[in-house]
């Protein structure tokens, strides 16, 4: 028997959602009864994963709210925040789950903007986002999700940035477990594994080639596959749901096997 969520009247941001893992997540929130809101920057994507929601929600396009916003900026995550609140009158889960990936030697010219750009869409969009819900999550004594990665306990080949954002991630969500607590909000973090998702094309690759690496990578996988953005999305609305009351405070790494295996994230080891 297959765990049926229940998220009936209550509001669930997901940042990244109009694309991969966030999309999924989104659209399984919307089936699931959840008041949905769908955000990213470009607005075509959005419009899409929003029509989705809509579709296999039981309420059908009243409960999707769909807001453009570059979470970089945070005079868009503040409008976000607004929005949302004043739409749905509430907040119950933040799952924080937008991302970026720049790869770059330390010895690179262009390693500090690199840098910079991965820490400022990883994490820090996270943690000032996070900063401004509190007060709402407290009020419904909701929760939050945030999306790493194994790349947090694994090292990438010219991809420090991008390791040390998730790194700072697991932390950070330790850390706010604790804190939060007594305000009755509970801190959760998945660590994915290989997921197919469109961030390698983003990175220049064709989808044939991307569909080659991530076909390696599930070859090496205990489960025999590479992830699907389903995958991590259930894994996120247990973690959301009154299921996992007692958890707070952990990452819960969902990667087919990969760390068990001692599987290389370098993709032509």
């Amino acid at each position: 028997m297959s765990l049926k969520f229940d998220f009936s009247g209550r509001v669930a941001l997901v940042t990244g959602s109009s694309s991969g893992i966030g999309a999924a997540t989104a659209v399984l929130f919307a089936k699931s009864g959840a008041k949905v809101v769908v955000t990213g920057r470009n607005g075509d994507k959005v419009a899409e994963v929003a029509k989705q929601c809509a579709d296999v929600s039981p309420t059908g396009v009243s409960a999707v709210l769909q807001v453009l916003a570059d979470v970089t900026s945070e005079q868009d995550l503040q409008r976000l925040v607004t929005e949302t609140v004043n739409t749905f009158g509430r907040l119950d889960v933040l799952v924080n789950n937008a991302g970026g990936y720049v790869m770059s030697a330390v010895y690179d010219d262009k390693f500090m903007d690199a840098f910079k750009s991965v820490l400022n869409t990883n994490l820090n969009s996270m943690v000032y986002l996070t900063h401004i819900c509190v007060k709402h999550l407290e009020k419904t004594k909701g929760n939050i999700v945030n999306v790493s990665s194994i790349a947090a306990k694994l090292t990438v080949l010219n991809g420090s940035p991008y390791c040390m954002s998730k790194a700072a991630i697991d932390m950070f969500g330790k850390c706010i477990a604790v804190e939060l607590g007594p305000k009755g909000i509970r801190v959760n973090t998945v660590n994915p594994g290989v997921i197919r998702t469109n961030v390698l094309e983003a990175q220049g690759l064709p989808k044939e080639v991307a569909t080659q690496v991530y076909d390696m990578f599930g070859g090496k996988y205990p489960v025999g596959r590479a992830g699907e953005g389903l995958d991590i999305a259930r894994n996120i609305l247990y973690l959301a749901s009154d299921e996992s009351s007692f958890i707070t405070g952990t990452s819960l790494v969902s990667d087919g096997g990969h760390v068990a295996a001692n599987v290389s994230m370098n993709a032509d080891d």
